[in-house]
């Protein structure tokens, strides 16, 4: 079993879920937290293409 790091908090992607009325699977907290890793990452480079070390909005 490979144990990843996660980068949501799965309760308050649960609360939002309800709010919908749809349930999450553990495989798609996997993919939502691997989507925010991507976001984070894809930001961080353009704000150090920018001269910066802190992502902004227009980053994302």
């Amino acid at each position: 079993m490979v144990i990843t790091m996660s980068y949501i908090v799965k309760s308050k992607i649960r609360e939002l879920a309800k709010k919908i009325d749809v349930s999450i699977s553990s495989e798609a907290d996997e993919v939502i937290s691997k989507a925010v890793e991507d976001i984070i990452k894809k930001a961080a480079k353009r704000a150090e293409a920018n001269g910066r070390k802190t992502v902004k909005a227009r980053d994302i």
